[in-house]
């Protein structure tokens, strides 16, 4: 067994080393019982190959885990819907059922369910393990597909590869969203639309959220119902898998938003009270309910449990060749209380036995069998409390995440804007918050993500602006609130950026300001798809202000990712004056400059630095960027000997504004 590295790195873990060292034993102990005489997790997690709908030579076969059943049928135009005995499934012991039909029984986009019996009752569910799931226009019914297209779909790109110092620059996207009109988006309209602009802007992971089928659009794609189907209110498999093509072609990688933390508490279309009991995926009684996310919690302590989402994780990765996952609420897996109302400001939170141990082997199992399928893929964890080790390699003895979403950043924005009015802040402490991290753990730093911009809260852009970007974004509107709020946000973005232990995200839209919040179609908006929409048009109209925050934003990310930035060391402040509210820090040969002083511009600021050339080749005051054009981007600054016979600079500050110089 690996000791924990991260143990030995920080001594306030040393108490911990009894239980660290449990979990470890106890999910080596239960990779040995999953395996039996297979090889490796790579080769358990096939059950996707086994169960549900598979095409044989003059056969097609139906299997499925129902332990509690006492009959199966499969149900569909062939059967007029009712069950037959002729298509009743057989047991085949230890809760599996199988049934055997003629070719001729089934054919491409038929639609077919199964009628579940069991002491009591019986009513119909669509397979647990169903790759295609649709839903009747008219009736709303959901049922299962038949997907056998006569020509199966052709790779045209392999995936890429991650190079050496690889940080992800994450464009996370939502698909039904990401179109201008008033309707649910496509995915072959997010291949060709929306796509290329994220190439264009030089992110190169995209996090796709909602893939899997779920009931109610709504939900953001959060309560699942069917783990194995790709949501086809966005299209078919096909267009899914040429959307994730074309992307590999532009060398970006395509990371999924799953969710196993919980499930949607749907019986016909979900997997709750699939064979008739509560518990054949869940836990039993009051824990099989989520009470703030009104959904069900798996039981991860069941094998059966194990190989299902284990097997789903492989599933995404070779079906649809994606790069990897984002996991959703992994707080709530790791924690039987699911961390509500925990702050988290002790060690002893982590170890007081509070947590899940079956989900905490579950989280190290995934992360196994993710990198086994694909050495490069990339996993990411929704995670709020800090659990140590989340984020540390699994070879030395972490969970196997590859990084962890800093969860706490866009919230301390949120805190600082609301709270702190601007000739207030602290430069000293947003950098310390902004780069306060485990060194053991990679993480990915964002000032905002969807949840900022969920309806009930504001994204960045409205909480400095408010009602004011309603009537001065025109580019010949004169108004300091929208002024400010501009420098600002890009002040908030390169800043965040430039201080990133290991990557970024950006929600789509909001790295040019998206206006007003998001609201999907629901009873309470009239069904309404005003605010379930992105207004591409605002950043592309020359007469609006939004275009110079995605001109921006544009030029920050590729300059990044150019210089690979993120990959260099990031040194302890040169200057962090809270009296100017003046910040400057290294980055490799990169110096950041930033002055969030709203009413100051300073003459001759002169700071130590390593001795040299120094050009400005990134400035938030660039008039492409709505800004001033203070600074003379041509002019080479040179350093000197200070009175103390040190190196130092002299440079000019505009307020508000930030620029970062390359040592030439």
């Amino acid at each position: 067994m690996i000791y924990p590295e991260y143990l030995e790195h920080d001594p306030y873990l040393q108490p911990f080393t009894e239980p660290i060292l449990g979990r470890l034993k106890r999910a080596a102990r239960k990779e040995a019982e999953l395996l039996g005489d297979k090889k490796s997790l790579d080769e358990f997690a096939v059950g996707y190959m086994h169960y549900g709908l598979h095409k044989q030579k003059n056969n097609w076969v139906l299997r499925e885990w129902a332990p509690a059943a006492t009959a199966i049928y499969l149900v569909g135009d062939f059967s007029d819907w009712q069950p037959r005995e002729e298509f009743s499934f057989t047991n085949s012991g230890n809760g599996n059922w199988e049934l055997i039909v003629p070719l001729k029984t089934l054919k491409h986009l038929d639609l077919y369910k199964l009628h579940m019996c069991w002491n009591g009752g019986s009513d119909d569910r669509v397979p647990a393990w169903a790759r295609r799931v649709v839903q009747d226009e008219k009736t709303n019914v959901f049922n299962a597909q038949v997907w056998d297209p006569p020509k199966p779909y052709i790779w045209k790109n392999d995936p890429p590869v991650k190079k050496k110092n690889f940080a992800p620059l994450v464009y996370e996207a939502h698909v039904g969203m990401a179109i201008e009109e008033y309707k649910v988006g496509t995915f072959e309209e997010f291949r060709k639309n929306v796509l290329p602009g994220i190439k264009k802007s030089g992110y190169n992971t995209i996090q796709l959220m909602a893939v899997q089928e779920h009931p109610y659009y709504g939900s953001f794609g959060y309560h699942v119902s069917s783990f194995f189907a790709a949501s086809s209110r966005f299209g078919t498999p096909d267009e899914l898998k040429a959307l994730i093509d074309d992307a590999h072609g532009m060398g970006i990688f395509v990371v999924m938003d799953i969710v196993h933390s919980h499930a949607v508490k749907n019986e016909v279309e979900g997997i709750s009270r699939y064979d008739g009991t509560l518990y054949q995926f869940f836990h039993d009684g009051p824990r099989g309910d989520h009470p703030a996310w009104d959904s069900r919690c798996f039981d991860y302590g069941k094998n059966e449990v194990l190989h299902f989402l284990l097997s789903n994780c492989k599933f995404w990765l070779t079906e649809y060749r994606f790069d990897g996952y984002r996991f959703d609420g992994v707080t709530s897996m790791l924690y039987n209380d699911h961390g509500l109302g925990s702050a988290f400001t002790q060690y002893q939170q982590y170890y007081d036995g509070n947590q899940d141990d079956d989900a905490i082997v579950y989280l190290k199992l995934a992360n196994k069998v993710i990198h086994q399928v694909n050495p490069d893929a990339i996993t990411i964890a929704e995670e709020m409390s800090g659990m140590p080790g989340l984020a540390s390699p699994a070879h030395e003895g972490g969970y196997g995440f590859d990084y962890r979403l800093a969860m706490g950043i866009p919230d301390y924005w949120i805190k600082t804007i609301k709270e702190k009015p601007l000739e207030f802040w602290q430069v000293g402490d947003i950098f310390y918050n902004l780069s306060n991290k485990r060194k053991d753990e990679k993480t990915i730093h964002y000032a905002e993500s969807h949840d900022q911009a969920l309806v009930g809260d504001k994204t960045i852009i409205f909480w400095l602006m408010d009602k004011e970007m309603y009537y001065n974004m025109h580019v010949d509107h004169k108004n300091i609130v929208v002024d400010n709020g501009i420098a600002l946000h890009k002040i908030i973005r390169l800043l965040t950026l430039a201080t990133a232990g290991d990557g970024y995200l950006n929600f789509m839209g909001n790295e040019f300001g998206h206006p007003e919040w998001i609201d999907f179609p629901g009873r309470h908006n009239n069904w309404s798809y005003h605010y379930a929409r992105r207004q591409w048009s605002l950043a592309q109209n020359k007469e609006l202000k939004y275009r110079f925050l995605n001109a921006f934003d544009q030029q920050m990310i590729n300059f990044f990712k150019r210089r690979n930035i993120i990959s260099k060391q990031l040194g302890y402040p040169r200057v962090q004056n809270t009296t100017d509210q003046v910040l400057v820090f290294e980055r490799g040969k990169y110096v950041f400059v930033f002055n969030l002083n709203p009413f100051k511009s300073f003459a001759d600021y002169a700071f130590e630095i390593t001795p040299g050339k120094y050009q400005v080749i990134l400035d938030t005051d660039q008039q492409d960027f709505g800004g001033f054009d203070r600074q003379d981007m041509n002019y080479m600054h040179t350093t000197f000997k200070n009175a103390f016979d040190n190196d130092s600079i002299s440079l000019y500050i505009p307020s508000l504004t930030a620029f970062v110089l390359e040592k030439k």
